[in-house]
Protein backbone atom coordinates (compact mmCIF):
# COMPACT_ATOMS: atom_id res chain seq x y z
CA UNK A 1 0.00 0.00 0.00
CA UNK A 2 1.53 3.87 -0.80
CA UNK A 3 0.93 6.10 2.14
CA UNK A 4 -2.19 8.09 0.15
CA UNK A 5 -3.88 4.99 1.15
CA UNK A 6 -2.52 4.32 4.81
CA UNK A 7 -5.20 6.37 7.20
CA UNK A 8 -3.22 8.83 9.68
CA UNK A 9 -3.44 7.18 13.49
CA UNK A 10 -3.85 3.64 11.54
CA UNK A 11 -2.13 1.01 13.77
CA UNK A 12 -0.50 -2.42 12.54
CA UNK A 13 1.68 -5.23 14.16
CA UNK A 14 5.27 -5.29 12.81
CA UNK A 15 7.67 -8.53 14.31
CA UNK A 16 5.52 -8.03 17.55
CA UNK A 17 5.46 -4.56 17.86
CA UNK A 18 2.42 -2.56 17.69
CA UNK A 19 2.79 0.56 15.47
CA UNK A 20 0.81 3.69 14.43
CA UNK A 21 1.06 5.43 11.20
CA UNK A 22 1.47 9.34 10.89
CA UNK A 23 3.06 11.12 8.20
CA UNK A 24 4.80 8.74 6.09
CA UNK A 25 6.50 6.89 9.39
CA UNK A 26 5.38 3.79 11.29
CA UNK A 27 5.72 4.56 14.94
CA UNK A 28 6.23 2.54 18.19
CA UNK A 29 2.81 2.93 19.75
CA UNK A 30 2.11 2.40 24.03
CA UNK A 31 -0.85 1.77 25.87
CA UNK A 32 -2.45 4.47 26.65
CA UNK A 33 -3.21 4.99 30.50
CA UNK A 34 -6.94 5.65 31.38
CA UNK A 35 -7.75 9.52 31.96
CA UNK A 36 -7.33 9.84 35.81
CA UNK A 37 -6.16 13.07 37.88
CA UNK A 38 -3.67 10.42 39.43
CA UNK A 39 -2.70 9.38 35.23
CA UNK A 40 -2.46 13.21 34.13
CA UNK A 41 -0.37 13.83 37.32
CA UNK A 42 2.05 11.17 35.95
CA UNK A 43 2.31 13.09 32.94
CA UNK A 44 2.58 15.91 33.89
CA UNK A 45 5.46 15.22 36.39
CA UNK A 46 7.26 13.05 33.68
CA UNK A 47 7.06 16.01 31.42
CA UNK A 48 7.92 18.73 33.51
CA UNK A 49 11.34 16.82 34.38
CA UNK A 50 11.84 16.63 30.53
CA UNK A 51 11.15 19.95 29.92
CA UNK A 52 13.88 20.89 32.63
CA UNK A 53 16.34 18.76 31.02
CA UNK A 54 16.40 19.82 27.51
CA UNK A 55 16.01 23.29 28.19
CA UNK A 56 19.23 25.58 29.24
CA UNK A 57 20.29 25.69 32.63
CA UNK A 58 18.91 27.43 35.59
CA UNK A 59 15.26 27.36 34.52
CA UNK A 60 14.33 25.07 37.86
CA UNK A 61 16.84 27.23 40.09
CA UNK A 62 13.34 28.91 41.40
CA UNK A 63 11.87 25.85 42.76
CA UNK A 64 8.81 26.86 44.04
CA UNK A 65 9.96 30.36 44.65
CA UNK A 66 7.17 31.80 42.29
CA UNK A 67 6.23 35.30 44.01
CA UNK A 68 9.91 35.72 44.03
CA UNK A 69 10.58 34.77 40.71
CA UNK A 70 7.61 36.93 39.29
CA UNK A 71 8.65 40.49 40.77
CA UNK A 72 12.24 39.12 39.55
CA UNK A 73 10.90 39.07 35.86
CA UNK A 74 8.62 42.43 36.15
CA UNK A 75 11.10 44.34 37.38
CA UNK A 76 13.89 43.77 35.30
CA UNK A 77 14.68 45.82 32.71
CA UNK A 78 17.91 44.44 31.25
CA UNK A 79 15.92 42.85 27.94
CA UNK A 80 18.60 39.76 27.87
CA UNK A 81 18.23 39.63 31.50
CA UNK A 82 14.26 39.64 31.13
CA UNK A 83 14.77 36.51 28.63
CA UNK A 84 16.82 34.75 30.68
CA UNK A 85 14.31 35.54 33.92
CA UNK A 86 11.14 34.88 32.16
CA UNK A 87 12.08 31.20 31.79
CA UNK A 88 12.82 31.17 35.22
CA UNK A 89 9.54 32.11 36.35
CA UNK A 90 7.92 30.01 33.82
CA UNK A 91 9.64 27.42 34.90
CA UNK A 92 8.42 28.02 39.23
CA UNK A 93 4.79 28.22 37.10
CA UNK A 94 5.08 24.55 35.95
CA UNK A 95 6.62 23.64 39.45
CA UNK A 96 3.54 25.20 41.16
CA UNK A 97 1.13 23.64 38.67
CA UNK A 98 2.18 20.29 40.12
CA UNK A 99 2.37 20.55 43.21
CA UNK A 100 -1.68 21.82 43.27
CA UNK A 101 -2.20 18.56 41.04
CA UNK A 102 -0.43 16.73 43.71
CA UNK A 103 -2.82 18.11 46.19
CA UNK A 104 -6.15 17.48 44.29
CA UNK A 105 -4.69 14.19 43.46
CA UNK A 106 -4.47 13.00 46.86
CA UNK A 107 -7.67 15.08 47.79
CA UNK A 108 -9.25 12.44 45.41
CA UNK A 109 -7.52 9.76 46.97
CA UNK A 110 -9.65 10.39 50.02
CA UNK A 111 -12.68 10.68 48.61
CA UNK A 112 -13.35 14.47 48.13
CA UNK A 113 -15.08 14.80 44.48
CA UNK A 114 -12.54 16.91 42.11
CA UNK A 115 -15.00 18.92 39.51
CA UNK A 116 -12.91 20.25 36.46
CA UNK A 117 -14.26 23.46 37.68
CA UNK A 118 -12.71 23.62 40.76
CA UNK A 119 -11.08 26.58 41.70
CA UNK A 120 -7.55 25.17 42.43
CA UNK A 121 -7.74 23.19 38.49
CA UNK A 122 -8.12 26.50 36.79
CA UNK A 123 -5.41 27.86 38.48
CA UNK A 124 -3.62 25.07 37.76
CA UNK A 125 -4.40 25.50 33.86
CA UNK A 126 -4.00 28.92 34.40
CA UNK A 127 0.09 28.47 35.50
CA UNK A 128 0.51 26.36 33.11
CA UNK A 129 -0.68 28.34 30.15
CA UNK A 130 1.13 31.19 31.32
CA UNK A 131 4.63 28.99 31.43
CA UNK A 132 3.82 28.33 27.94
CA UNK A 133 3.45 31.99 26.90
CA UNK A 134 7.00 32.66 29.04
CA UNK A 135 8.28 29.35 27.31
CA UNK A 136 9.18 31.25 23.94
CA UNK A 137 11.69 32.69 25.69
CA UNK A 138 13.56 29.98 26.62
CA UNK A 139 16.38 28.52 24.28
CA UNK A 140 17.21 24.47 23.74
CA UNK A 141 20.15 23.33 25.91
CA UNK A 142 22.65 23.38 23.04
CA UNK A 143 22.09 27.53 22.35
CA UNK A 144 19.93 26.64 19.79
CA UNK A 145 16.40 27.65 19.17
CA UNK A 146 13.61 27.05 21.56
CA UNK A 147 11.16 24.23 21.85
CA UNK A 148 7.87 25.43 21.48
CA UNK A 149 5.77 22.24 21.40
CA UNK A 150 7.81 20.98 24.47
CA UNK A 151 6.71 23.64 26.59
CA UNK A 152 3.43 23.10 25.65
CA UNK A 153 3.26 19.35 26.55
CA UNK A 154 2.54 19.48 30.26
CA UNK A 155 -0.75 22.21 29.56
CA UNK A 156 -1.79 19.56 26.68
CA UNK A 157 -1.77 16.68 29.45
CA UNK A 158 -3.64 18.83 31.30
CA UNK A 159 -6.45 20.38 29.52
CA UNK A 160 -6.73 17.33 26.78
CA UNK A 161 -7.62 13.69 27.18
CA UNK A 162 -4.58 11.41 27.49
CA UNK A 163 -5.42 9.60 24.48
CA UNK A 164 -5.68 12.95 22.59
CA UNK A 165 -2.12 14.24 24.13
CA UNK A 166 -0.98 10.84 23.07
CA UNK A 167 -1.42 11.20 19.51
CA UNK A 168 -0.50 14.50 19.25
CA UNK A 169 3.21 12.97 20.24
CA UNK A 170 3.03 10.64 17.59
CA UNK A 171 2.37 13.08 15.47
CA UNK A 172 5.58 15.62 16.34
CA UNK A 173 7.82 12.21 16.43
CA UNK A 174 6.74 11.97 12.60
CA UNK A 175 7.98 15.47 12.08
CA UNK A 176 10.98 15.02 14.19
CA UNK A 177 11.90 11.50 12.06
CA UNK A 178 11.63 13.57 8.86
CA UNK A 179 13.07 16.45 9.52
CA UNK A 180 16.32 13.82 10.54
CA UNK A 181 15.77 12.30 7.20
CA UNK A 182 16.05 15.93 5.48
CA UNK A 183 19.02 16.36 7.31
CA UNK A 184 20.74 13.38 6.54
CA UNK A 185 19.56 13.29 2.82
CA UNK A 186 21.19 16.92 2.94
CA UNK A 187 24.80 15.59 4.54
CA UNK A 188 24.85 13.14 2.01
CA UNK A 189 24.23 15.11 -1.09
CA UNK A 190 27.18 17.66 0.45
CA UNK A 191 29.20 14.44 0.62
CA UNK A 192 28.78 13.32 -2.78
CA UNK A 193 30.58 16.26 -3.84
CA UNK A 194 33.75 15.62 -1.66
CA UNK A 195 35.52 12.07 -3.17
CA UNK A 196 37.52 11.70 0.43
CA UNK A 197 34.03 11.82 1.99
CA UNK A 198 32.42 9.66 0.20
CA UNK A 199 32.44 6.53 1.63
CA UNK A 200 31.11 8.27 4.69
CA UNK A 201 27.47 8.04 3.31
CA UNK A 202 26.59 4.78 4.88
CA UNK A 203 27.81 6.21 8.42
CA UNK A 204 25.61 9.27 7.87
CA UNK A 205 22.84 6.28 6.64
CA UNK A 206 23.29 4.62 10.19
CA UNK A 207 23.55 7.39 12.71
CA UNK A 208 20.03 8.97 10.83
CA UNK A 209 18.45 5.61 11.19
CA UNK A 210 19.84 5.23 15.12
CA UNK A 211 18.49 8.95 15.73
CA UNK A 212 14.98 7.53 14.18
CA UNK A 213 14.86 4.93 16.38
CA UNK A 214 15.87 7.00 19.32
CA UNK A 215 13.58 9.63 18.93
CA UNK A 216 10.47 7.23 18.87
CA UNK A 217 11.80 4.99 22.28
CA UNK A 218 11.07 6.02 25.91
CA UNK A 219 13.95 5.34 28.28
CA UNK A 220 11.64 2.77 30.41
CA UNK A 221 11.84 0.77 27.16
CA UNK A 222 13.58 -3.13 27.53
CA UNK A 223 15.79 -2.29 24.15
CA UNK A 224 16.70 1.33 24.92
CA UNK A 225 20.11 -0.16 26.11
CA UNK A 226 20.87 -1.46 22.42
CA UNK A 227 18.81 2.26 20.68
CA UNK A 228 21.19 4.45 23.19
CA UNK A 229 24.26 2.83 22.59
CA UNK A 230 23.85 2.31 18.93
CA UNK A 231 23.01 6.30 18.97
CA UNK A 232 26.01 7.40 20.53
CA UNK A 233 28.76 5.12 18.71
CA UNK A 234 26.84 6.31 15.64
CA UNK A 235 27.17 10.11 16.41
CA UNK A 236 30.86 8.93 17.87
CA UNK A 237 31.81 7.31 14.37
CA UNK A 238 30.49 10.58 11.97
CA UNK A 239 31.65 12.97 14.40
CA UNK A 240 35.57 11.70 14.49
CA UNK A 241 35.32 10.67 10.62
CA UNK A 242 38.82 12.60 9.23
CA UNK A 243 39.49 12.87 5.68
CA UNK A 244 42.84 11.40 3.80
CA UNK A 245 45.69 13.74 5.37
CA UNK A 246 46.84 13.89 1.42
CA UNK A 247 44.03 16.32 0.68
CA UNK A 248 45.53 19.54 -0.14
CA UNK A 249 44.51 23.28 -1.26
CA UNK A 250 41.28 24.15 -2.43
CA UNK A 251 39.62 20.58 -1.31
CA UNK A 252 41.48 20.61 2.11
CA UNK A 253 39.91 23.89 3.13
CA UNK A 254 36.14 22.38 2.09
CA UNK A 255 36.96 18.69 3.90
CA UNK A 256 37.73 20.94 6.85
CA UNK A 257 34.20 22.61 6.36
CA UNK A 258 32.42 19.74 6.32
CA UNK A 259 33.76 17.99 8.86
CA UNK A 260 32.61 20.69 11.12
CA UNK A 261 29.17 20.43 9.52
CA UNK A 262 29.02 16.80 10.29
CA UNK A 263 29.59 17.94 13.81
CA UNK A 264 26.75 20.45 13.96
CA UNK A 265 24.65 17.98 12.25
CA UNK A 266 25.19 15.63 15.23
CA UNK A 267 24.64 18.19 17.95
CA UNK A 268 21.23 19.24 16.10
CA UNK A 269 19.65 15.58 15.19
CA UNK A 270 20.54 14.86 18.40
CA UNK A 271 19.32 17.39 20.09
CA UNK A 272 15.83 16.58 18.15
CA UNK A 273 16.02 13.16 18.94
CA UNK A 274 16.28 12.84 22.52
CA UNK A 275 14.01 15.86 22.97
CA UNK A 276 11.78 13.80 20.51
CA UNK A 277 10.29 17.18 18.92
CA UNK A 278 11.77 19.09 15.38
CA UNK A 279 13.48 22.22 15.57
CA UNK A 280 12.33 23.78 11.93
CA UNK A 281 13.86 27.19 12.62
CA UNK A 282 17.58 25.39 13.27
CA UNK A 283 16.83 22.48 10.77
CA UNK A 284 16.50 25.67 7.87
CA UNK A 285 19.09 26.75 8.71
CA UNK A 286 21.44 23.78 8.87
CA UNK A 287 20.07 22.78 5.43
CA UNK A 288 21.40 25.86 3.81
CA UNK A 289 24.34 25.58 5.31
CA UNK A 290 24.54 22.60 3.29
CA UNK A 291 23.32 23.75 0.05
CA UNK A 292 26.48 26.82 0.64
CA UNK A 293 29.18 24.23 1.02
CA UNK A 294 27.39 22.48 -1.65
CA UNK A 295 27.76 25.36 -4.21
CA UNK A 296 31.19 26.14 -3.10
CA UNK A 297 32.05 22.52 -3.27
CA UNK A 298 31.29 22.79 -7.55
CA UNK A 299 33.19 26.32 -7.70
CA UNK A 300 36.01 24.68 -5.85
CA UNK A 301 36.18 27.81 -3.35
CA UNK A 302 36.48 27.98 0.54
CA UNK A 303 32.95 29.16 2.32
CA UNK A 304 32.44 31.93 4.24
CA UNK A 305 30.30 30.56 6.99
CA UNK A 306 27.13 31.91 7.87
CA UNK A 307 26.48 32.94 11.26
CA UNK A 308 25.05 29.89 13.50
CA UNK A 309 24.63 28.53 16.82
CA UNK A 310 24.89 24.90 15.33
CA UNK A 311 28.63 24.66 16.37
CA UNK A 312 27.37 23.74 20.09
CA UNK A 313 30.75 23.61 22.29
CA UNK A 314 27.98 20.40 23.70
CA UNK A 315 29.29 18.08 21.24
CA UNK A 316 27.15 15.34 20.26
CA UNK A 317 24.42 13.05 21.98
CA UNK A 318 25.09 12.85 25.56
CA UNK A 319 22.40 11.38 27.78
CA UNK A 320 19.39 9.67 26.95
Amino acid sequence: MTDVEIAQGEERMFEGRLRVYYDGYWIKAYDVPADTLLAKKRLIDALTRRLFNHVEYGLNVPGTRLAEARRAFLDETDQAKKRVKGGMLAGALFNRATDIFTKLVELQACGVEIQADNALMRQCGEHLQESLALGQMVLHRSGEEGIDELWGEPFKAFAFPIEEFYRSRYVKIALTMRAIDAIGDALCSTISGLPAFVSLSPVVAEFVHAAKLKSETLRTDAEVFEVWSSFVVASETLCSFQPAASVVGADAALCAQLSELLRAGAVLVSSMARARVPMPKSTRAFLDRCEDLRQATKNKKELTPRSSALTSPLGPARSP
